[in-house]
């Protein structure tokens, strides 16, 4: 006997392999929104790249616990993004000398600033919308 639950892991796995393309095109993305802010409008340029880390962030977590709730995965990317923000405020000699190389920079950050809890927020709750709307769209075809 076939039941639902027996549907589900193809199901997941399917969504996995979602996630994976969603994160590379949004790292893609997040990279391009840096490296040539000088081509975008000034809002764009400036909010882009912290909107689409913290989506990221979020795909990151949907991708590893696949089998949870949404609701875990924007708890863990608030979490993780915020927790990253605050850890700004710590400035020694051995964090600062992470933070300024490249990849240090792109995932500690450099100083705090309140607006980028503002950005992580948007990226986050966009993510999790479009999510839910895609499992809700799944579900019925």
């Amino acid at each position: 006997m076939i039941t639902n639950y027996t549907l589900l892991p193809s199901r997941y796995r399917q969504f996995r392999v979602i996630y994976i393309i969603a994160i590379v095109v949004v790292i893609i993305l997040g990279l391009i929104s840096r490296k040539y802010s000088h081509l975008f409008p000034f809002f764009i340029a400036q909010n882009a790249g912290d909107i689409l880390w913290a989506t990221m962030v979020y795909l990151g977590f949907r991708f590893l616990l696949i089998h949870k709730s949404i609701n875990i995965a924007i708890l863990l990317s608030f979490a993780f993004c915020y927790g990253i923000e605050f850890s700004q405020l710590y400035q020694e000699d051995w964090i600062n000398k992470i933070r300024h190389t490249t990849l240090g920079a792109l995932v500690l950050g450099k100083g705090f600033l309140v607006v980028d809890l503002i950005r992580y927020t948007v990226g986050i709750i966009g993510a999790a919308l479009l999510d839910k709307m895609l499992w809700k769209f799944t579900k019925h075809n």
